[in-house]
């Protein structure tokens, strides 16, 4: 099968599908980080490149809506959003049989359409928490393969009765750890390439 991993530069799906034999390519604006099979362009330029499965990591800076604040008489990010949606559109209308969009929860389900499922990693052998929603196209859902204990982290709250609040290690990190908080992780990879490979 010819895979197209989009808006990746891990290598990290990429990888769990060679693995497993297909023909998989990653592509993103960034060189990749892991060498092997990677297209250093706009995707979009690529869509029509006889793929049968897109998996696609749009990245979350203008459409999770953890940074709503952000967006408050800003009408340069307000157009940044909305070019954001605009590629995820396109993304999941264009001419692949089978596409899954990886995101976490945000604008996409308000302006485009809900999300067929949400994911923890906690659930394919990584503790970290982080909800990250699937929009899926003539996939199935996943189904959990490792679940083991999330492990969160205690901070100083005045919101609670103990005067701590929990997240996981990617809730509190702030503006310019971009790279950090988009980090894929391989057991839900190795998920989708033994259960849609």
């Amino acid at each position: 099968m010819k895979v197209l991993v989009a808006c990746e530069f891990s290598g990290i799906v990429r990888d769990a599908f060679l693995a497993r034999g297909h023909d998989a390519w990653s592509c993103d604006l960034l060189p990749t980080e892991s060498p092997g099979p990677h297209i250093q362009d706009d995707v979009l330029e690529i869509l029509n490149d006889g793929w049968d499965m897109m998996i696609a990591h749009p990245p979350c800076t203008y459409l999770a809506t953890s940074a709503n604040r952000w967006f408050i008489n800003n009408p340069e990010r307000w157009k940044k959003r909305l070019s954001a949606i605009i590629f995820v559109h396109d993304l999941l209308s264009c001419n692949i049989k089978k596409i899954c969009i990886e995101n976490p929860k945000g604008v996409i389900t308000s302006h485009i359409r809900k999300a067929d499922q949400y994911i923890h990693p906690y659930e394919f052998g990584h503790p970290e928490p982080k909800l990250t929603g699937l929009w899926l196209k003539n996939l199935p859902e996943l189904r959990p393969t490792n679940i083991v204990d999330p492990e969160y982290l205690l901070y100083n709250s005045k919101r609670t009765k103990s005067g701590k609040s929990r997240y996981s290690r990617f809730g509190k990190l702030g503006s310019g750890h971009g790279k950090e908080r988009s980090v894929f992780f391989k057991g839900i990879a190795d998920a989708m390439a033994d259960q849609w490979g």
